[in-house]
C-alpha cells in the first residue's frame, strides 16, 4: 500500500505541478484542472500565493487570449485583476493607474470613465478613493463644471452635495467650503432649492441640526395665512382633545398608550420600510407614519395603500415597504447579431476509445459575395431613476463595442451591416473576421488534374491520388484520403480519413497537420501534428506530435518534434525501431538559424535607415530644410524595424525556453512503450530495452530519465 500511494502521488505531481502543496485548497485545484482541460499554460498561476479567485481571473484572461501576465501578481487581489482583465478586452491600459496606487473599485471607476472617453486624467489625484472618482465620473457624464468639487479636499459625500447643487444650477460657491461637513452642505443646498435666504445660517458655527431647524423655521414663516388659520383650528381641536383627555385621565388604557415604530431606509435611499412592534398599549396612526416620513424628507414613491393596510389590518412585528423609488436602469450594451455560424466544432469529437473523429468535423463556413455576416445594434441610453427623497439617480449608458476588424468584408453605408466581399471561407478568430478565397474541387486530384496553385484555401471533396499537387496560401482540407501527392499550405492541412503511401506523400504546412492516420508520410509542420495512429512516417513539427485513443500507436520512422510527443502506444512487440527527436533537434536549429539570418538582414536595413537619419540631422544643423513628411517616414521606418528585431529576439528566446531542461512532459506515453524505441531530448539519447507502461521521459541532470505517469 505504501508503494501504491507513492506511485499515485508521483503521478499527481507529474500531471499537476504543486497540486499536493498543503497551501492549496480544493477550489485552487479545480482552477488548475480547468486550465489544463482548456489547454492553457497554467504555470502562470500555479502558485500557492494566489487564492482561487485570483487564479480564476488569470485563467479567464488566458482563455480569452489576453496578456494575463500583466496582472498575474499575488499582490493584486482578484477584483484588481478583474478590472485589468476587463480593460484589456477594450484596449484600455490600467497598469499606469495601478502603479499610482489605485486598485479594486478605484480601477473600475477609472475603467468606466476611459471606456466612455471621459477626460478623467485631468481631474484624477493619487489620494482619491473610488467614491470620489465616481462623483467626478458622474459629473463628467452629465457635462457639468466639476472644477467646483474635483479635489481631494472634499470627501465623496461633500462632492455629491456640490454635484447635486450644480445639477439644479444653484450657486454652490455659497457652501463649497471643505470645512462644511456633508450634512451642513445638504441643509444649505435644500435651502437654496427652496428659494430661501440661507445667509443667516450658512455659517460654520451652526451644526447641521441647527441649520435644519432654521431652514424649517424659514419655510414655516413663508406659509400662507390660510395655513396659519388652519393650524389655529387644529390647535383648538387639539386643546379640546387635551381637555377631554384631562377629563378621562383616570382611564387605564390612555395611561399606557404608546407610539413605538421604526422607519428604516435601505438600498441607498431607494426603499423605506415601516416596522411596528407589538408592545402593550402601542397605538400608531397613519398620521404618525406620514409625519415621520415628512420629518425624514421622504417625498417620492410613498405607498399610501401599504400604509393604510399596515394600520387598518394592524400588521405588527412585520416589515412593510411604504416608499419605493425608481431605480436607475443601465443602458443595454451594443451587440452584434450574426448571420453565420461562430460555433463550429473546431475541436473534433472524441471517439469511444479516446481517439478523435476527424471524419465528421466541420472545418469551415462558406460565405458568398454580398452575403450579410453581421449587424451591429448600438448601445442604448440608460434610464434615470429617482430615490425616495426625490433626487435623480444617474443611469449609466450602455457600452459601445468597437467595430469589427479583419479582411474580406465591407461595412455598408448604414455603418452597422457587415457583408462579404467575396465567395470564400469565413473564420472569426481573435475578434477578427477573416474571409479568404476558397477553391472547392469536386473531384479527385491526380497528376492528370494538373498542379493547383491557389491564393487562398482549397477544399477537395474527393481524394489525392497518383501525384496530385496542391499549393495554397491558406488551408488545405481533404474530405477523404491522400496517397501519392504533394500538399503545400501556408495554413493548416486536414486530411479527414488519413494518408497511406509508400513514402511518396509529402505534406508541408505553416500551421497544423491533422488526420485520422498517417502511414509512410513525410510531414513538415509549423504547428502540431495530430492523428489516431502514425506508422513508418518521417515527421518534422515545430509543435507537438499527438496520437490519441487507446488503440493509437506511434510506430516506426523518425519523429522530430520541438515541443514533444504525446501518444498512447510507442513501438510494438517486434521492436521496430521508432526514433523520437525532441527539443533542440535539427528543425529547432534550422528555425534559430532562420531567426539569425532575418535578424542580420533587419540590422542591415536599420543601419541604412539610421545613416539616412543622421544625414538628415546634419543637413538640418547646416540650416537646410528637410520636408517633414520625409523625416517622419524615416523615423517611423526606424521604429518599425527596431520593434521587429525586438519581437524576433522574443520569439527566439521563447523557442529556446521551450527546450530547456524544465520541459515538463517532453515525451508522454499513456499506454505501452516497447523496446527498440529511441528517445532523444536536446541531443541526449536513451534507448528503451524493455516494455514499460504509462511513462514520461524527460531530462534530469543531462540524462533522459523515465518516471511513472
Amino acid at each position: 500500500m505504501a508503494n501504491l500511494d507513492s506511485n499515485t502521488k508521483q503521478r499527481q505531481q507529474l500531471r499537476f505541478p504543486m497540486m499536493e502543496n498543503d497551501e492549496y485548497q480544493k477550489a485552487q485545484n479545480q482552477e488548475i484542472k480547468l486550465g489544463i482541460e482548456e489547454g492553457l499554460d497554467v504555470s502562470i498561476y500555479s502558485n500557492p500565493e494566489f487564492n482561487w479567485l485570483q487564479m480564476e481571473q488569470i485563467r479567464m484572461g488566458l482563455k480569452d487570449k489576453v496578456d494575463a501576465s500583466v496582472y498575474a501578481d499575488p499582490a493584486n487581489n482578484y477584483e484588481t485583476m478583474r478590472q485589468i482583465r476587463l480593460s484589456l478586452y477594450s484596449g484600455i491600459d490600467l497598469i499606469p493607474y495601478l502603479k499610482r496606487g489605485f486598485a479594486d473599485d478605484d480601477l473600475e471607476e477609472i475603467r468606466l470613465a476611459l471606456l466612455n472617453r471621459l477626460p478623467i486624467d485631468q481631474w484624477l489625484q493619487d489620494n482619491m478613493c473610488a467614491p470620489q472618482i465616481h462623483e467626478i465620473r458622474i459629473g463628467l457624464c452629465e457635462d457639468i463644471d466639476i472644477s467646483a468639487y474635483a479635489s481631494f479636499r472634499y470627501n465623496w459625500m461633500q462632492m455629491q452635495e456640490i454635484r447635486l447643487g450644480l445639477e439644479k444650477k444653484l450657486d454652490v460657491s455659497i457652501y463649497a467650503n471643505h470645512l462644511f461637513n456633508h450634512a451642513q452642505m445638504r441643509e444649505i443646498r435644500l435651502g437654496l432649492e427652496a428659494g430661501l435666504d440661507v445667509s443667516s445660517y450658512c455659517r460654520l458655527v451652526y451644526s447641521a441640526t441647527d441649520m435644519k431647524e432654521k431652514r424649517q423655521a424659514f419655510i414655516n414663516r413663508k406659509k400662507a395665512s390660510g395655513v396659519a388659520r388652519e393650524e389655529e383650528v387644529q390647535e383648538s381641536g387639539a386643546e379640546n382633545n387635551r381637555k377631554e383627555v384631562g377629563n378621562n385621565k383616570g382611564s387605564i388604557v390612555d395611561a399606557f398608550r404608546k407610539k413605538e415604530f421604526v422607519i428604516s431606509i435601505e438600498e441607498n435611499g431607494n426603499k423605506a420600510y415601516a416596522y411596528i412592534p407589538w408592545v402593550p398599549g402601542n397605538v400608531v396612526t397613519k398620521e404618525d407614519i406620514y409625519h415621520d416620513l415628512e420629518r425624514r424628507e421622504i417625498v417620492f414613491g410613498i405607498k399610501n395603500e401599504a400604509i393604510d393596510d399596515l394600520i387598518d389590518r394592524k400588521r405588527l412585528n412585520e416589515k412593510v415597504l411604504i416608499a419605493e423609488g425608481i431605480p436607475a436602469i443601465k443602458g443595454e450594451d451594443g451587440w452584434f447579431e450574426w448571420f453565420v455560424r461562430l460555433d463550429l466544432p473546431r475541436i473534433p469529437a472524441p471517439l469511444p476509445d479516446g481517439g478523435v473523429d476527424y471524419v465528421n468535423i466541420e472545418a469551415f463556413e462558406m460565405v458568398e459575395e454580398g452575403e450579410r455576416l453581421a449587424v451591429y445594434h448600438p448601445a442604448k441610453e440608460g434610464i434615470t431613476g429617482k430615490n425616495i427623497y426625490g433626487e435623480s439617480i444617474h443611469a449609466e449608458n450602455g457600452v459601445e463595442k468597437k467595430p469589427l476588424r479583419g479582411i474580406g468584408f465591407t461595412i455598408e453605408p448604414d455603418g452597422v451591416t457587415y457583408t462579404s466581399k467575396l465567395n470564400g471561407k469565413f473564420e472569426f478568430t481573435g475578434g477578427r473576421i477573416i474571409i479568404t478565397n476558397m477553391l472547392v474541387v469536386r473531384e479527385d486530384v491526380t497528376s492528370v488534374t494538373g498542379k493547383l496553385e491557389v491564393d487562398g484555401s482549397v477544399y477537395v471533396v474527393g481524394s489525392i491520388y497518383s501525384g496530385g499537387y496542391i499549393k495554397a496560401t491558406g488551408d488545405i482540407i481533404i474530405e477523404h484520403n491522400v496517397e501519392t501527392g504533394r500538399l503545400i499550405a501556408g495554413g493548416n492541412v486536414m486530411i479527414k480519413k488519413g494518408s497511406c503511401s509508400k513514402n511518396d506523400c509529402f505534406i508541408d504546412a505553416g500551421g497544423e497537420v491533422s488526420g485520422s492516420f498517417f502511414e509512410a508520410a513525410n510531414i513538415n509542420a509549423g504547428g502540431n501534428v495530430k492523428a489516431n495512429y502514425i506508422m513508418n512516417s518521417n515527421i518534422n513539427a515545430m509543435g507537438r506530435v499527438i496520437v490519441s485513443g487507446s488503440k493509437g500507436v506511434l510506430l516506426g520512422g523518425k519523429i522530430s518534434a520541438v515541443k514533444g510527443v504525446d501518444t498512447y502506444n510507442l513501438g510494438n512487440r517486434m521492436h521496430i525501431k521508432t526514433v523520437l527527436d525532441i527539443g533542440r533537434n535539427e528543425m529547432y536549429e534550422r528555425k534559430q538559424a532562420e531567426y539569425a539570418e532575418n535578424r542580420e538582414k533587419l540590422l542591415g536595413e536599420l543601419a541604412d535607415l539610421e545613416k539616412e537619419w543622421n544625414k538628415m540631422f546634419m543637413m538640418c544643423s547646416a540650416g537646410q530644410d528637410i520636408p517633414e513628411e520625409i523625416s517622419r517616414k524615416v523615423h517611423a521606418a526606424i521604429e518599425i524595424k527596431s520593434q521587429r528585431i525586438a519581437e524576433m529576439d522574443g520569439e527566439a528566446a521563447k523557442l529556446a525556453n521551450l527546450t530547456e531542461q524544465t520541459m515538463k512532459e517532453p515525451v508522454c506515453v499513456r499506454g505501452r512503450a516497447y523496446g527498440g524505441s529511441m528517445i532523444i531530448i536536446n541531443s541526449i539519447k536513451y534507448t528503451l530495452t524493455t516494455e514499460v507502461k504509462r511513462a514520461v521521459f524527460k531530462l534530469r541532470n543531462k540524462q533522459v530519465v523515465m518516471v511513472a505517469l
